[in-house]
């Protein structure tokens, strides 16, 4: 017998991993290192799946990245039929890094996707918006929602036509109606309020419409927080609140800062002046430079606030629309033939006014600003900042400081975790 050991026989693997030292370079070779089964060597691997990252982090220097992933998988892969997928991988057009080193993708992955996912959910499920309207009775609240959404959307009731007088309001009422266009729909909800302003005595006549807006923020808090909460929430907090100014010619009144002045901080308030075409193009220039001039004297914010602005391009746009506010609208929801075409309008002795004509009135500004461009904006300041704010403010009141036995307990406190990262706070007011 002789003394000579026989070589050692690896068996072959059954599935063969990644090598282990792929992409690991030698210290005397600039190139990375060939061990058992790759390239001609004792057991030839299969070629790694086209859809895992080959580590490119540990190449020497002057190496060429896409060399040496083609050199080190098409070595793994052996020659012949399986060297065609090493070729394709090191040769990839789909190639990712990340700020850390990251990996190279070999092939499509379909991340670009996302969006149309994204958009065929949202088509399904829809959309909900909320709008409420505030103003003198007699102004036109309830016709320019109508023409905002080219239909009878605002005080829809059963018996009422298209040539009835719509009748006065008189208390908080919402009306939901679902409004599809292209395929997508929508849920909207116009909340009418009684008419504001109109009693003798106006102190605190702002408090039903605050006490409505707090009241959804509390509904929509109760669902977050429930154990068992629906997978989608009904959302029926105020996006968007259009207070009508009075055509005066003048100035404010008091009653339209006092109550901008407190409901700015709960809700987007968009100021219009109602009925733009009772004032000519050169008074109506005067009082939207007036009014302008007031909120800011007044510390008001409407909508859209400079500080929610996120980058140039943002606030280059809402400079714009903040030097055109408030924008003097004209509602109407009939139609007239003007020079072969229906427009919407208002009929006078000395014309028609078009609703939608950019030199008569600023209703297609208003409509391109509250629907085209600021609709979902509307939706994530009302979520990120108002409700949030709400919320903040439940958790400083001192309504869960236990009482002392002789004092009676007014109110009772139950404190919920919600899945978000902060803790939400339920208030519920016994009568």
């Amino acid at each position: 017998m002789s003394d000579v050991v026989p070589p050692e026989v690896r068996p072959k693997p059954a599935v063969p991993a990644k090598p282990p030292n792929v992409g690991a370079p030698s210290p005397s070779s600039p190139f990375p290192p060939q061990g058992p089964g790759i390239g001609g060597g004792v057991g030839v691997s299969a070629p790694p799946p086209s859809g895992i990252p080959v580590p490119i982090g540990s190449h020497g220097p002057g190496h060429p990245i896409g060399h040496a992933i083609g050199h080190a998988v098409g070595h793994s892969a052996g020659h012949g039929g399986s060297h065609a997928a090493a070729h394709s991988g090191s040769h990839s057009h789909t190639t990712s890094h990340s700020s850390g080193g990251g990996s190279t993708l070999l092939g499509y992955i379909g991340i670009d996707t996302i969006i149309e996912q994204m958009r065929k959910k949202t088509m399904k499920t829809g959309f909900d918006f909320n709008i409420m309207v505030v103003g003198h009775s007699g102004l036109g609240k309830s016709t320019l929602v109508n023409t905002l959404f080219k239909s009878q959307v605002s005080r829809r009731s059963a018996g009422w036509a298209r040539d009835e007088k719509i009748p006065k309001t008189v208390e908080i009422k919402s009306v939901s109606h679902v409004i599809e266009e292209g395929g997508v729909k929508m849920k909207l909800t116009v909340v009418d309020t009684p008419g504001f302003g109109d009693q003798i005595n106006n102190d605190n006549c702002w408090e039903p419409i605050s006490k409505y807006i707090n009241e959804q923020y509390e509904k929509f808090l109760k669902e977050e927080v429930n154990i068992t909460r629906k997978k989608r929430i009904p959302d029926t907090r105020v996006h968007c609140c259009i207070y009508f100014i009075s055509p005066t010619g003048h100035s404010l009144r008091q009653l339209d800062t006092e109550f901008m002045k407190r409901l700015s901080h709960s809700v987007n308030i968009i100021p219009v002046i109602a009925k733009a075409d009772t004032m000519t193009i050169e008074e109506r220039q005067e009082f939207k430079q007036r009014v302008r001039k007031e909120l800011e004297m007044s510390g008001i914010e409407f909508y859209p606030q400079k500080e929610f602005d996120e980058d140039m391009e943002d606030k280059s746009d809402n400079d714009k629309i903040r030097e055109a506010m408030p924008f003097a609208v004209v509602g109407s929801d009939k139609e007239y033939q003007v020079n072969g075409k229906r427009v919407l309008g208002r009929k006078t002795a000395w014309g028609i006014v078009e609703v939608e004509n950019p030199n008569h009135c600023e209703f297609a500004q208003l409509r391109d600003f509250l629907i085209r461009s600021h609709l979902q904006d509307l939706k994530e300041v009302t979520h990120n900042i108002h409700y949030e704010t709400y919320i903040r403010d439940l958790t400083r009141m001192e309504v869960c400081t236990p009482y002392p036995p002789t004092i009676p307990k007014k109110a009772t406190c139950s404190q919920s975790v919600s899945q978000g990262s902060s803790d939400r706070v339920r208030v519920r007011t016994e009568q």
